[in-house]
């Protein structure tokens, strides 16, 4: 028997939230799943990092560019409204032609299995698991929301039939309507629990993804006492100017930029770091071995090729661990090997030239700020290279550091078309007063940072409007890996009420000016003076 012979398909509006909820009841499901083990990933965050390695490079920097560090919260948002207004779509489709939109369903269900399959810490078949997760749960709600969704036809009733939800179809005055009453409240009565099930399922599977996070490794990891110890940064290296950034950046302030769409928590109880390719012996550490290591701790600023002129994806800290040269001198370099490539836990690549480890102290770093690394700037391990923009030298997870050449191997960005050497340039930052501050007849400090790591900042320079550049009290240096800070004092009184523009530069210790030419940070960093305009009260 047709059990839909006596039916009306459902309202638009309820397949659309049949579709959506069915949606949402499989992504809960599929997160319940990865919640199982640390080497799971949800649908969501498997479809977005496919997305990452796939969308183009002008699109990954405008997202950086608009949204900054909130850049992957945004794509996760937004692969959830896609899959919301798709969900819809599937289920007006089924009001009519549910098949068609079973079959749409499952291909929806089988993109989001090979996007967990295809994650390169996850083994078949175990990565199959959130995606089947997702199809199974999926469909059987889409089916089940569909029918309850529908609406009785309205029937004359038959003499030996009892009477029910049946009414006339007609009447004197015209055609009567279904009494839609107590399919509706089965049709809200299912909605609602799919609803509750999807959010208890969601949630537990956050819950017991948590058992996985490396928090409480962390609080309880001493790390050892370095053997090559930093000076502390002098008083002197800091003016004590209100707005200007803290010398050394806490580990919550200090920016993240990277690939990973989740923060990995990778336990450090039993990771390992290989050194291969272009050696004479091949090397494998323990977290523990490198630890028992002569470390050495030095103060590094960062900068990544994102920033922008004046942005803040710039930042310094007190980086604890061993030096890479160490490693590399145990295993052997071949003399033709000319590029260290950095590998993440995930594949992830990032390549510089080997002759950076020989001049500069590059580092395996396990410790930030005097505690173990978080996990989102790296633990266990990472590397730290000052100089070179992040893309090419600063490998966050380190599983792996490969010699090899340039021509062998394009990491993750070059292949992008990110540069393939990338040098800090020389750059500089006005922190304070903020742009379009208000400021009164006074003399005012303006201040800020600048950085040419490796070879130090000599001078900085000030400009009013378009007049002559007159340089600033420089900060005492700390080291050539490190931005220097500095002060203008502006006697506001010389200038007439109103607007004002403030124009900054700095010029390294080898000589070269800090360029004028604004370019953008693709393909290898952004150039330009930093300039902001303030007003002065009359």
């Amino acid at each position: 028997m047709d059990t839909h012979r006596d039916t009306l398909p459902p309202p638009p509006l309820r397949v659309a939230i049949a579709g959506v909820l069915a949606a949402l009841a499989g992504v809960a499901a599929g997160e319940l799943v990865a919640g199982l083990s640390r080497r799971l990933t949800s649908p969501v965050v498997a479809i977005g990092d496919r997305v990452v390695d796939a969308v183009p490079q002008p699109v990954k920097q405008l997202a950086i560019d608009l949204f900054g560090t909130n850049d992957k919260l945004v794509l996760l948002g937004s692969i959830l409204l896609v899959l919301v207004v798709v969900a819809a779509g599937i289920g007006l489709v089924a009001r009519r032609h549910l098949i068609a939109a079973m079959v749409a369903a499952l291909l929806l269900a089988g993109a989001a299995t090979l996007a967990t399959a295809l994650g390169p810490t996850t083994p078949l078949p175990l990565g199959l698991l959130p995606g089947v997760a997702t199809a199974v749960v999926a469909l059987p709600t889409l089916w089940l929301l569909v029918d309850r969704g529908r609406v009785p036809v309205a029937t004359p009733a038959a003499d030996d039939e009892p009477v029910g939800l049946v009414v006339p179809t007609t009447t004197a005055s015209g055609p009567v309507e279904p009494d839609v009453g107590p399919t509706r409240r089965r049709f809200v009565l299912a909605a609602t629990s799919v609803l509750a099930g999807s959010v208890l399922s969601a949630g537990l599977g956050r819950l017991l993804g948590r058992r996985f996070s490396v928090a409480d490794e962390r609080a309880d990891l001493a790390l050892p006492e370095p053997a090559d110890v930093a000076d502390a940064v002098p008083a002197g290296a800091h003016p004590d100017v209100e707005g200007l950034s803290s010398f050394v950046t806490s580990n919550r302030d200090f920016y993240r930029i990277d690939t990973a769409l989740e923060v990995p928590q990778l336990s450090a109880a039993d990771w390992t770091l290989r050194v291969h390719g272009m050696v004479d012996e091949e090397r494998t550490w323990s977290y523990g071995e490198l630890l028992a290591m002569p470390s050495v701790e030095r103060v590094i600023t960062m900068t990544c090729v994102s920033n922008e002129v004046g942005g803040g994806l710039v930042g310094t800290a007190r980086w604890q661990g061993v030096r890479l040269a160490d490693l590399l001198e145990t295993v052997g370099v071949d003399p033709a090997a000319t590029q260290v490539v950095g590998r993440a836990h995930d594949g992830f690549t990032a390549g510089f030239p080997v002759e950076a480890v020989g001049d500069r102290d590059c580092l395996v770093a396990w410790g930030m700020n005097d505690e173990p690394l978080p996990a989102a700037h790296g633990f266990p391990l990472r590397l730290v290279t000052p100089g070179l923009y992040g893309y090419v030298s600063a490998t966050k997870w380190l599983s792996e550091v490969e010699l090899t050449t340039f021509d062998a191997l394009d990491a993750y960005w070059v292949e992008r078309g990110w540069a393939e050497r990338a040098p800090i340039k020389v750059s500089s930052r006005i922190d304070t007063p903020e742009p379009f501050a208000r400021l009164g007849r006074s003399t005012v400090a303006v201040a800020g940072v600048a950085w040419a790591q490796t070879r130090g900042i000599d001078a900085v320079e000030v400009r009013v409007d378009d007049g002559e550049f007159r340089e600033a009290r420089l900060a005492t240096a700390v080291g050539t890996d490190t931005w220097r800070q500095w002060v203008f004092e502006w006697d506001t009184t010389d200038v007439e009420p109103g607007r004002h523009q403030l124009t900054v530069r700095a010029t390294d210790a080898d000589g070269t000016v800090q360029r004028e030419e604004r370019t953008p940070p693709f393909p290898e960093g952004a150039t330009g003076w930093h300039s902001q305009a303030v007003f002065v009260d009359g």
